[in-house]
């Protein structure tokens, strides 16, 4: 979450609150357009706009900002004025502060932590959430939700020097790595606290440049600008998804598609043995963020649900629709037809 797709994992784990509550699941889904079945299906994935609307339909359900997930509810519209009370603040570490003085004030809500250790800043959830089952899922999302306010505040991605979690480690653990662009470790953080966080402490005296406007239209759309990793050209891979995606949609006049990695690396004014060794360095590949692109894009695409599944598969690259199908069902257990009309007869391999 440009944005990543987000693993079936995540989703179960969404609605494990609503399920312990009693609430109907199946109307969250269809709300998002997320087919029941893919639950099933362990390779799934979904959009990060499937997701977002996942994660407000359930909270609407719930009437909890955390999903039915934390041990007390915290109430619609908690999140909003905490945003409100940190915006007048001169700096991110002022703004840091004043949050977790702002949901100290719930009892039995969650538990923040902010400090400075030497030349790193740090940040977490204090909350023992052993006896949670989507413990886990919680503790990345707080600390998520938060890195990615802040660099919203700023209006920088802040780098993250590392993340660590109590809970053991997930099946998706590979895809934390990916969300937070860092080391992630878990099976024990800091001070017993369910997820901590660190960055340089550097940040902490960058000032604030947002306004009551724009607060206003990242809540408008929340949790989606939350969940998307906004990308400021901070890692090369970024700027080689950028052209990557740029690519795809078009408007140069001719018709859209990926360009080669030589055709990158002249944007980028390196060459190409050159970019590759960064990205190397960056622990990914040119064909992993091609690949990355083609099913971020085919998924968004397909629940659009404006072109041709054909058109689609060209635009990505794929000479046959058939390869376009195989390299579908691979990234997610099911087929473009499948996913798109939500229905169940192709997730089991018949046609749709």
């Amino acid at each position: 979450m440009g944005s990543r797709t987000i693993t079936v994992h995540h989703v179960r784990a969404a609605l494990g609150g609503a399920r312990r509550l009693g609430v109907d699941t199946l109307p969250l889904l269809q709300a998002a357009r997320v087919p029941p079945l893919l639950l099933g299906d362990d390779r799934a994935r979904v959009s990060p706009e499937q997701f977002a609307l996942l994660v407000r339909a359930v909270q609407r359900a719930t009437r909890d900002e955390f999903l039915g997930l934390a041990p007390a509810p915290s109430r619609p519209g908690t999140f909003a004025m905490m945003c409100h009370a940190c915006l007048a603040c001169p700096d991110l570490g002022a703004a840091l502060r004043r949050a977790v003085r702002f949901y100290g004030l719930f009892p039995q809500g969650p538990e923040l932590l902010f400090r400075r250790e030497g030349g790193q800043a740090v940040f977490g959830l204090r909350n023992d959430l052993r006896e949670v089952p989507e413990g886990g899922f919680l503790a990345e999302s707080v600390l998520l939700v938060w890195h990615r306010l802040a660099s919203w505040l700023t209006g920088r991605r802040i780098p993250l020097r590392w993340v660590r979690f109590a809970g053991p480690e997930p099946p998706y653990a590979a895809e934390c790595v990916a969300m937070f662009g860092c080391p992630v470790g878990f099976g024990g953080a800091p001070g017993g606290a369910a997820g901590v966080a660190a960055f340089d402490a550097r940040w902490l005296g960058v000032p604030l440049v947002r306004d009551e406007a724009g607060l206003a239209e990242l809540l408008r759309r929340a949790p989606a600008d939350l969940l998307d990793r906004r990308e400021y050209g901070t890692t090369v891979a970024e700027q080689v998804r950028r052209a990557l995606a740029a690519a795809l949609r078009g408007g140069g006049g001719g018709p859209a598609r990926l360009p080669e990695v030589a055709q990158v690396a002249a944007r980028l004014a390196v060459s190409p043995a050159t970019l590759r060794r960064r990205l190397q360095q960056e622990g990914t590949s040119f064909q992993r963020l091609k690949d990355q692109v083609r099913r971020e894009v085919a998924l968004t695409g397909l629940v659009e649900g404006r072109e041709p599944i054909a058109e689609l598969a060209a635009r990505l690259g794929f000479s046959e629709d058939t390869a376009f199908h195989r390299a579908f069902r691979r990234w997610t257990g099911t087929t473009p037809g499948a996913y798109r009309l939500g229905g169940p007869r192709a997730l089991y391999g018949q046609k749709s």
